[in-house]
């Protein structure tokens, strides 16, 4: 049963009589413990009705390009595969998704939708919702705590929403059980203009940067792509977690992200199994807190800030700080070219950089060095923000994400405390390189690095 905290009615528009249930996919894009499937099951089984899934396709999207719609197409064909065994219909076209999701809706009793959390996502179901004519159900799957039951308020930081995740998080650690579906949509004709089988022919139609390339040899999509790493990373990695998740050589992280950003995964999923793994309690408990509380912090972000994008969503002390210092002299200063090249003075940024190139990955203490020295090679604090957001949002697997968003805030102050005052970054947090040689082995992370170019 999905709890009720998880459903919001977004229009007051009664049933209709309908061919089918609707869930338009587009969050949630996955087959398995997916709350939105699970409503949409429910729903069809009352009503004595066939379940049609579908997912609208638009190239319209700034900064996605052929890596992001490579590993997206590849999840969505084994979503399609899994719904279709499971006798729902799985139907994609292209067009914008709530445009897509209107055309469909006008055969539909209700329609059921997942929830986003970006500017664009709330713009498609608020469309959807004020035109479909028939009632429309968002179902919240992609966090583990329902994000306005956490906190409708923007949180200051970890540590004021770890405060009330705490009491109700384990409500919402709870595996979903699958319903069977009454009536199958086998004899059910809709038809699609795509299939996300053929997505090399799909990447060919669509009008997309070509040029930031599939990184498939290190990363395929999929969910049961996502369970194999849960599964390595829960018996290989976990248990030293909280000691060795600096480590750049042999990194002890989960590599997760890319799957969660584009729902091929449920955080309920990942957080049943760490709890259930047979490890220390502490590396249990720090990997929930970053999946959880430091996550979910992302989202309570751009869920409350709706320039959460822009210079101006950063903290007041933060922008105060940087301004005052924006015309110190910078030692080093880099143009967006130059750094999307990889071509700088230091060679651990570069090496950073060249993992986000090649990977559409990074070590997570890598980000937070490669998004400083960003910050302090550009020639303002503003330019900084921008090279930093376009990096991140074209090459990483996981950009345009929430959690993209609060990093990059991050860099600039957002959910930090002011610290000791220093040129260029004012009382914003510094990193530099003496503490990567300190904190980390980081010649085993470039030459690791330089070993993923080789093989690439």
């Amino acid at each position: 049963m999905v709890e009720p905290e998880r459903i919001s009615a977004l229009n007051q528009a009664p049933e209709q009589r309908g061919d089918y249930v609707l869930y338009w996919m587009q969050q949630s894009q996955r087959a398995v413990h997916n709350p939105a499937l699970e409503v949409a099951v429910a729903a069809a089984n009352r009503l004595q009705l066939p379940l049609l899934v579908a997912f609208g396709l638009t190239d319209a999207l700034p900064g996605a390009a052929a890596r992001h719609y490579h590993f997206m197409l590849q999840g969505l064909t084994e979503t399609a595969q899994q719904l279709r065994e499971r006798g729902i219909a799985f139907v994609m076209r292209r067009g914008a998704p709530h445009e897509v999701a209107l055309q469909l809706a006008a055969r539909a009793a209700l329609v059921v939708c997942d929830q986003g959390y970006l500017r664009r996502q709330k713009q498609w179901r608020a469309h959807v919702a004020a035109h479909a004519g028939r009632r429309v159900l968002a179902v919240e799957g992609d966090v583990v705590v329902p994000s306005m039951l956490a906190s409708p308020q923007r949180e200051i930081g970890a540590r004021t929403l770890r405060r009330k995740l705490q009491p109700l998080r384990e409500r919402f650690v709870v595996a979903l059980r699958r319903q069977p579906l009454q009536v199958s949509a086998e004899r059910l004709r809709v038809q699609g203009d795509a299939d996300p089988a053929q997505g090399a022919q799909l990447l060919t139609r669509l009008r997309i940067d070509r040029a930031v390339a599939p990184v498939e040899r290190f990363f395929r999509g999929g969910h049961s792509q996502a369970r194999a790493r849960l599964r390595s990373f829960v018996t290989r990695r976990l248990p030293r977690y909280i000691a060795a998740r600096s480590e750049l050589g042999t990194p002890h992280v989960s590599t997760l992200s890319p799957y969660l950003h584009f729902g091929q995964i449920s955080p309920v999923e990942i957080a049943l199994a760490v709890r259930a793994a047979q490890v220390p309690a502490v590396d249990g408990a720090g990997f929930l807190e970053e999946l959880i509380v430091r996550r979910e912090l992302a989202v309570n972000f751009v869920n409350t800030t709706n320039a959460y994008d822009c210079y101006e969503s950063l903290p007041d002390w933060a922008r105060r700080s940087l301004a005052l210092h924006a015309r110190d002299p910078r030692e080093h200063c880099y143009c967006y070219e130059e750094l999307a090249a990889a071509r700088t003075h230091d060679p651990y940024w570069n090496a950073a950089m060249q993992e986000m190139l090649v990977t559409g990955f990074m070590h997570n203490h890598m980000r937070m060095y490669w998004g400083k020295k960003i910050l302090e090679w550009s020639a303002s604090p503003e330019a900084g923000y921008a090279h930093l957001l376009r990096l991140n949002n074209t090459y990483f697997l996981d950009g345009r994400d929430a959690s993209s968003f609060a990093n990059v805030g991050w860099v600039f102050g957002l959910h930090d405390r002011p610290w000791p005052e220093r040129p260029v970054f004012g009382t914003v947090r510094y990193m530099n390189a003496a503490g990567l040689r300190r904190k980390t082995d980081i010649e085993a992370y470039v030459a690791r690095v330089d070993a993923l170019r080789a093989a690439s």
